[in-house]
């Protein structure tokens, strides 16, 4: 149990999880992660029977990790110490670990929420949100992302290397499990209203962002390479048709001046794609993600000769188009020329000189990463 200035309810907590391990014929022990308490919190859970471990790095998640890596246990149940959550009834969670499953999620909505227990934001928008744009980026059937009482065998949280201090420790155990193809299930839970009656430590918006970012960060598809196609495609479509002349929408007129803005596009969407490529390669080779059977195969492509020859081919293209140009402007004496017609030329040819660039670039980079893996 996390603990911040829990005095209110931190004792009956620890009384109800005890008499459940009693009640369950579980070895166990209730450990109390204090995270700097200063109103008693630490005396009155140790006199209702539990472990007090200090942890002096603040945040949820580092009195969490602290918790964990002290707990003595085979299994880890963690659970708020406001008294939201029934730790009287924790037989589901030791069920499915028993049953072999590495992560056991609370479900609030499927479990009931006691009225007042969740504010209307944080129940049909932040975590209804969040929970799937989770499911999205991550493939999880997880439907409450953000649940206090969950259960896990330690082995496989301490493999997860869990890092973040704050709030999004709550996305990270769930992300981290899914990323390795841990065995995760969920439960029933019931939330009901705290009891203590000091504000709550969760600031929403900015806990809210916090667990956006960790989940944007750890998916560079979603983050990088969707974007980036997207600004690519957009381009390339843009480009192909207005390359044969301007086009015209009613009393609008889409000519050169948009086909530059479509080269752009090109280019920052490849740089977004190249971004997505760099970003899952440090993932793996980082420990974070898992190295996949589609990696490899993409592995076996992606070598630096297959890079430098697509790059250089691009780039040697690009080359021809801009000397092609040249020769056409010293026709004219390199004197004024139709840019409507000249930029048609030299747009495709300048975009395909920077993508050769970057691509050959990119392959160097890439090799770099891809040492040791």
């Amino acid at each position: 149990m996390p603990c911040l200035n829990e005095a209110e309810t931190v004792e009956t907590c620890v009384r109800a999880a005890l008499l459940s391990l009693d009640r369950l014929g579980v070895v166990g022990e209730v450990i109390v992660a204090d995270n700097g308490s200063i109103d008693g919190s630490r005396e009155l859970a140790a006199r209702a029977g539990a472990t007090i471990v200090s942890v002096g790095e603040k945040g949820y998640g580092a009195a969490l990790r602290g918790g964990s890596e002290a707990a003595r246990g085979k299994d880890v149940i963690m659970g708020d110490a406001d008294d939201s959550y029934d730790f009287s009834h924790l037989d589901p969670f030791l069920e499915r670990l028993r049953d072999g499953y590495d992560l056991v999620m609370g479900d609030r909505f499927s479990g009931g929420v006691d009225p007042g227990a969740m504010s209307f934001l944080h129940k049909y928008v932040g975590n209804p949100v969040l929970s799937g744009i989770g499911r999205l980026f991550f493939s999880t059937q997880v439907h409450d992302f953000h649940c206090g009482l969950r259960g896990f065998r330690r082995d496989a949280a301490m493999e997860l290397d869990l890092k973040t201090p704050g709030m999004e420790f709550a996305s990270e155990l769930v992300v981290k499990a899914s990323l390795k193809d841990m065995r995760i299930t969920e439960v029933p839970t019931t939330l009901r209203v705290a009891g203590r009656t000091r504000p709550p430590h969760l600031r929403s918006f900015t806990d809210g962002w916090r667990h956006l970012r960790f989940l944007l960060l750890h998916s560079p598809r979603w983050l990088f390479f969707i974007p980036g196609v997207v600004l690519m495609a957009l381009g390339l479509i843009g480009s192909v048709i207005l390359m044969t002349g301007p086009k015209h929408i009613g009393a609008a007129t889409f000519d050169t001046q948009v086909l530059l803005y479509a080269a752009g596009a090109i280019i920052i969407g490849y740089q977004a794609v190249l971004f997505a490529l760099f970003a899952k390669v440090l993932a793996v080779r980082e420990g974070w993600m898992p190295m996949t059977p589609r990696m490899r195969r993409a592995f076996r492509f992606a070598r630096l000769r297959t890079g430098m020859l697509i790059g250089a081919s691009l780039f040697v293209a690009g080359a021809g188009g801009s000397i092609y140009a040249l020769a056409r402007w010293s026709v004219h004496s390199f004197g004024v020329l139709d840019l409507h017609h000249s930029l048609r030329i030299v747009e495709p040819s300048l975009t395909a000189m920077i993508l050769g660039s970057e691509t050959m670039v990119g392959s160097l980079f890439l090799s770099v990463l891809r040492l040791n893996l």
